[in-house]
């Protein structure tokens, strides 16, 4: 599945490279990658953090994206949210 999802991802990068699209659409594309990954290594060291409190915030693309789009702020929401509601 992992597979058919890369694949299609790479089909997309090069027909946008084919077509010529902009390099906003590249910097906005690569921004978000940054921010992804970014968002994956805060989340990684609030769990080894907060390994130490009980804390543990499962590491998918949507608490990945929350985490570098919000930044810190969405990792303490996180937080909240698995300390309190769940």
């Amino acid at each position: 599945m992992s597979y058919a999802v890369i694949g299609i991802l790479l089909a997309a990068v090069v027909v946008l490279l084919i077509s010529g699209a902009s390099g906003k659409l590249f910097g906005f594309v690569l921004k978000g990658s940054i921010r992804v990954v970014l968002g994956v290594f805060l989340l990684f060291l609030f769990n080894v953090v907060g390994a130490l409190a009980g804390l543990h915030i499962p590491i998918n693309a949507v608490t990945a994206v929350l985490a570098g789009v919000l930044g810190i702020p969405g990792i303490a929401s996180l937080a909240a949210i698995q300390y309190f509601l769940l």
